[in-house]
C-alpha cells in the first residue's frame, strides 16, 4: 500500500525561490546591458544558440549572425546606454523555465530616456545558467 503514496520521482515537491530566479534573471539583463554598452555584442552569451527574437516592424531574429547584424547596426555610432530591469519572474513548476517581463531604458549622452518600453522574455536553465530562448519588446515612446 505505501508504494501508491511514494514521491520518488515527484517534480511537485521541487521547492521554487521565485525571489532567487528574479535575482538570477536580472544579473543576466545587468550582464547583458554591461556588454552591449560596451559595443562588444559577441561576447553578450545571453541567447541560446536556437533563440528566436521579436522586434517590431521586422522579421523574426533566428541566427547568430543576424542577431549580431542587427544589434551592431542599432549601436551603429551613438553613444547610447541601454539598462534593463526585471518587473516580473514566472518560473515553471521545476524552475528550469522562466517567463520575464521586465522594463528598458535606453538614455544618450546626457542621460535623458530617448527610449523606453516593456518586453518578455523566455529563458530555459541549460548547463547551470539561464539562456534567452524567445524575447520580444515594444516601445512606450508616442510615434513621431
Amino acid at each position: 500500500m505505501t508504494s501508491c503514496n511514494s514521491t520518488s520521482g515527484d517534480t511537485a515537491s521541487v521547492r521554487i525561490d521565485k525571489e532567487q530566479i528574479k535575482k538570477e534573471i536580472q544579473a543576466r539583463e545587468n550582464q547583458f546591458a554591461k556588454i552591449y554598452n560596451t559595443g562588444e555584442v559577441k561576447k553578450i552569451g545571453y541567447y541560446a544558440d536556437d533563440a528566436v527574437t521579436y522586434y517590431q516592424n521586422m522579421a523574426p531574429i533566428s541566427s547568430k549572425m543576424e542577431r549580431y547584424d542587427f544589434l551592431m547596426s542599432d549601436l551603429g555610432s551613438n553613444s547610447n546606454k541601454i539598462s534593463f530591469t526585471t518587473t516580473e519572474v514566472f518560473p515553471s513548476n521545476d524552475g528550469m523555465q522562466v517567463l520575464e517581463i521586465g522594463y528598458y531604458t535606453v538614455v544618450d549622452s546626457t542621460n535623458t530616456a530617448i527610449n523606453t518600453g516593456n518586453y518578455m522574455s523566455l529563458f530555459e536553465k541549460r548547463d547551470g545558467q539561464y539562456v534567452c530562448l524567445r524575447d520580444m519588446s515594444a516601445s512606450d515612446m508616442p510615434l513621431d
